[in-house]
Formats: structure tokens, sequence, C-alpha cells
């Protein structure tokens, strides 16, 4: 599969590809890579949380365990944060006395 579209510099292959989008849009078709990148779009929408909301960026801890403990509180936080938002039916970001426990909690405080 070519990485760059085709650019077409003769009208008969610029009216064929014009023909093959209207008719491609008028069956309401989507190809595989517009599914995968929606998909990857929304994993890559919670990662960049967990590293900037919950301190997955700079994890100061060292053991496959207590990174992998860290990594969790965020997804505890992360995975609360939409339940509120389904109980709620409002904003899935976490409040900010949400977001301090958290905190609090990796640091060792809670």
């Amino acid at each position: 599969m070519p990485l760059i579209d085709e650019n077409p510099r003769r009208k008969e292959r610029k009216a064929e590809l014009q023909a093959e989008h209207k008719s491609r849009r008028h069956a309401n078709y989507q190809p595989a890579e517009m599914i995968r990148y929606n998909e990857r779009s929304t994993v890559e929408r919670v990662n960049g949380r967990l590293k900037d909301e919950f301190g997955a960026r700079m994890v100061r801890v060292r053991g496959h365990a207590k990174v992998m403990s860290h990594l969790m509180f965020g997804i505890i936080v992360l995975t609360v944060g939409q339940l509120m938002k389904f109980v709620e039916g409002g904003n899935a970001t976490p409040s900010k006395s949400t977001r301090t426990m958290a905190n609090q909690a990796w640091q060792g405080i809670l």
C-alpha cells in the first residue's frame, strides 16, 4: 500500500478519482485505516491523560512491581472518572480533589 496519496496529473484520472471518492461517500464507506485511526486516537487520549494528569511521565520508583502499582493507581483514577461520568452524566475529567488524592496516594501521604 502506498504511503503517499496519488497526485493525478491527467484530467481523466482526476475525474476517475473524484467519481470513486463520491461513490465511497455515498455508500458511507470507511476504509480500515480510518477505523484504526479513530480507535488509536481514543487510546492516545487515555495515555496522554495518564501521563499529563496522573504522573505516568516520570515514575520515580524502581522495580517492575512498584512501577506497575503506580501506573495502576492512575488507571484506577481514570476508571473512577469514567464511572462518575456515566453515573452523573457530566464531565469525565476528575475533580481537583480526586487528582490531589491520587497524587498524595502516589507520594505515600495517604
